[in-house]
């Protein structure tokens, strides 16, 4: 079994998957915005989906997290769709990053240490 290489500050353990419909923008804009999301450390690939208008994202959710990649699109000008799919599914990435977050931070305990 071949294991995958990643960019500098992805933990395969912590590589998350999310799909970001947007809503329709320029193309000069979604351009410049997955060159900029794609410098951010943590990030392992960026993508955009002409066919169905969606970013596909790979990163390390101990160091990103969704609000992260939106503050990029909004200084671009790029929306997310406002369909209540895509808002469902944002907020289920919001609660994951989290979770992984606090998870990556967190010390096992065990009442058997010295």
């Amino acid at each position: 079994m071949t294991k995958k290489e990643h960019r500098l500050g992805v933990s395969e353990a912590n590589l998350v998957n999310r799909h970001l419909k947007i809503e329709t923008a320029p193309a000069e804009s979604i351009r410049a915005a997955v060159a900029e999301i794609d410098e951010i450390y943590g990030m392992d690939s960026v993508a955009f989906d002409e066919k169905h208008y969606r970013l596909d994202l790979a990163y390390d959710a101990s160091r990103l997290s969704i609000e992260d990649v939106e503050k990029v699109m909004t200084t671009h000008g790029l929306e997310l769709s406002h369909g209540w799919w895509t808002q469902h599914k944002e907020s289920n990435y919001r609660f994951v990053d989290q979770n992984v977050k606090d998870n990556a931070k967190h010390e096992p305990w065990s009442c058997h240490k010295k």
